[in-house]
C-alpha cells in the first residue's frame, strides 16, 4: 500500500480533462454553489477515471492497508467494487478540521479575471463542503494583521451555511501577521485535529517555525495551501514603473531589470525557507496557482487523509510486532 497516494494521483490525473476551469467556477455568484460544483466535478472525474474505486463511500470507508484487522473488512463493498475497504472507526469519522484563511490586502491581488482571495475563499468553501459531506467537524478562522472571525468546529445542521456566510464577507484588513492566527488557534483548539492554512505567505516568517512546532507538539496535523497568482511566480516588469504596496499603500519606483532580478532572488529564498521549515516539522506545504483547477486543493486534502490512515496502520502494525517480539522474548 506504499503506492496508495500515487495511485490516487493517477486516478485524479486521468480525470483532469473533466476538471472545471476556475474562471467558470468564479462566474458562479453563490459561494456554496461554487463549492458544490467543484466537489461534484471532482467526484465525477474519479468515477469516470480508471481508478473510480478510489471514490467509493469516502464518508464511511477507507482502503485496506497492510496491518489492518481483517475483521474490519466489509465484504459487501468488496462484492460491489472488487476492492478491500475497512469500515472507519468512530474517531476517524468524527475528525476535527480548522480552515485558517488569510484575508489580508495582498490576497486581493490578481492578474486574472479574479483575485487570490476570491480563489482562496472558493477553495476554503470547497474544503468545508467536502468535509461536511464526510461528517467531519469543520471550523473556520480568518485573519489579516488581526484575527477576523473564529467559528468552532462543529458538525450539525446549519453549520456549513454559517461558514459560507462568514467567508462571503468583504475583506477589511491590511497587513499580514502569521503569528497571531497560529498562536490563537493553538490556544483555542485543544482536541487534536487537522489545521489547514490557506495563505500566500507573503509575510515575514520569523515566528512560523515556533508556531508550527507548537501546533505539532499538541498533536495537530498541519497542511498549508500556499495560494499564488501566476504573475507572482513569474514576475516581469516591462518598463520603469511606480507601483503601490497593497498592504502599506506606499508608492515605490521600480527599475525593470533590477526589480525582476531582485524579486526572483528574494522570492526563491523565501520559498526555500518555507519549505525547509515545513519539512523539518512534518508539515505538508503545497503551492497552488490561481489558474489551476480548484480540485487540486481538494486532492491534497484527501491525500493527507489517506497518508494519515496508512501511517496509522503502519504504526499499529509496528506496535503489534513489538508486542509479539516482547512476548516471544519472555518465553
Amino acid at each position: 500500500m506504499a503506492d496508495a497516494a500515487s495511485t490516487s494521483a493517477v486516478g485524479l490525473n486521468a480525470g483532469t480533462d473533466l476538471s472545471i476551469d476556475p474562471l467558470a467556477v468564479m462566474r458562479i455568484k453563490s459561494l456554496p454553489l461554487r463549492a458544490k460544483a467543484v466537489v461534484e466535478g471532482f467526484y465525477n472525474g474519479l468515477h469516470r477515471s480508471p481508478f473510480h474505486g478510489f471514490s467509493v463511500e469516502f464518508s464511511e470507508y477507507r482502503p485496506y492497508t497492510v496491518g489492518d484487522d481483517l475483521r474490519g473488512l466489509d465484504w459487501k463493498v468488496f462484492a460491489r467494487s472488487d476492492r478491500y475497504y475497512i469500515k472507519k472507526f468512530e474517531d476517524e469519522t468524527n475528525r476535527r478540521c480548522y480552515l485558517v484563511l488569510d484575508q489580508s490586502k495582498s490576497m486581493g491581488f490578481g492578474s486574472l479575471d479574479y483575485t487570490k482571495i476570491q480563489y482562496a475563499r472558493t477553495l476554503v468553501a470547497t474544503l468545508a463542503y467536502y468535509l461536511t459531506l464526510q461528517r467531519d467537524s469543520v471550523g473556520l478562522m480568518t485573519f489579516d494583521e488581526t484575527i477576523g472571525e473564529f467559528i468552532s468546529a462543529r458538525q450539525r445542521e446549519g453549520h456549513l451555511r454559517q461558514l459560507m456566510v462568514s467567508l462571503s464577507r468583504p475583506v477589511a484588513g491590511t497587513g499580514t501577521d502569521l503569528n497571531k492566527p497560529l498562536t490563537q488557534i493553538a490556544a483555542l483548539v485543544r482536541r487534536r485535529g487537522l489545521i489547514v492554512l490557506v495563505s500566500d505567505l507573503l509575510a515575514p516568517v520569523d515566528t512560523l517555525r515556533t508556531n508550527l512546532a507548537y501546533l505539532r507538539s499538541r498533536g495537530h496535523e498541519v497542511m498549508i495551501l500556499r495560494t499564488l497568482d501566476p504573475r507572482e511566480l513569474a514576475f516581469q516588469l516591462d518598463s520603469p514603473s511606480m507601483v503601490v504596496d497593497m498592504e502599506s499603500g506606499k508608492e515605490i519606483y521600480l527599475d525593470p531589470d533590477a526589480a525582476t532580478s531582485g524579486y526572483q532572488t528574494a522570492f526563491e529564498e523565501h520559498r526555500q525557507t518555507l519549505q525547509s521549515i515545513c519539512d523539518s516539522l512534518g508539515v505538508d506545504l503545497y503551492e497552488i496557482r490561481t489558474d489551476e483547477p480548484l480540485e487540486e486543493g481538494l486532492f491534497h486534502l484527501i491525500s493527507n487523509q489517506r497518508n494519515r490512515n496508512i501511517g496509522t496502520a503502519r504504526a499499529g502494525m509496528l506496535a503489534s510486532s513489538s508486542r509479539t517480539g516482547a512476548a516471544g522474548g519472555g518465553n
